[in-house]
């Protein structure tokens, strides 16, 4: 049982009446925050930076002026490259997270794979290069391994060989025996 696709209960025109709508009212809001942003600079700046009385200076006053400036500047750049140093810190940081994430999901990046027809021998041509042949015949390949049967000692008698062994001449035998 297949069901049609629902119908819309809005209508196109009042669809794009209501979009025209939040796109007004969202340019509206990003233009107050706009305006907002430049107002807190200003304020932030006049708080920082109180306007400079120049006029009726003395040469000393004015030279201890620029030392406490100087002095500002110096702290203004000690604070900016040690927020510049814990920003860069937490970015690499970051990567680095986002890097055992992707090898936890381990949902890497595959190239997309395309279906190609072609025959066993020409697939061992690409891959092996030219060491092989039109035909291989895997079977002539194929190392053999012969069982090595196992040495039996003949059983013999043992009372005859026994004046044979005695003495050096039946250590000598024995000896090379074992080799």
């Amino acid at each position: 049982m297949s069901e049609a696709p629902k119908k819309s209960k809005i209508s196109a025109s009042r669809r794009l009446f209501l979009k025209t709508k939040l796109l007004k009212t969202a340019a509206a809001m990003l233009e107050k925050m706009k305006e907002e942003r430049s107002l807190q600079k200003e304020l932030t700046l006049t708080e920082k930076v109180p306007p400079l009385q120049l006029s009726g200076l003395s040469v000393q006053d004015l030279q201890a002026l620029c030392k406490e400036l100087h002095r500002k500047i110096d702290v203004a750049d000690e604070e900016r490259y040690d927020i510049d140093a814990k920003v860069s810190k937490n970015i690499k940081e970051i990567e680095d997270l986002n890097q055992k994430v992707f090898a936890l999901k381990g949902k890497m990046k595959r190239p997309a794979l395309r279906r190609v027809k072609i025959s066993a021998d020409a697939m061992l041509g690409a891959l092996l290069g030219s060491k092989v042949k039109e035909s291989v015949d895997f079977k002539a390949n194929l190392k053999t391994v012969k069982k090595e049967e196992e040495k039996k000692e003949e059983v013999t008698d043992w009372r005859k060989n026994v004046e044979a062994m005695s003495g050096m001449e039946g250590r000598k035998k024995l000896f090379n025996a074992n080799q």
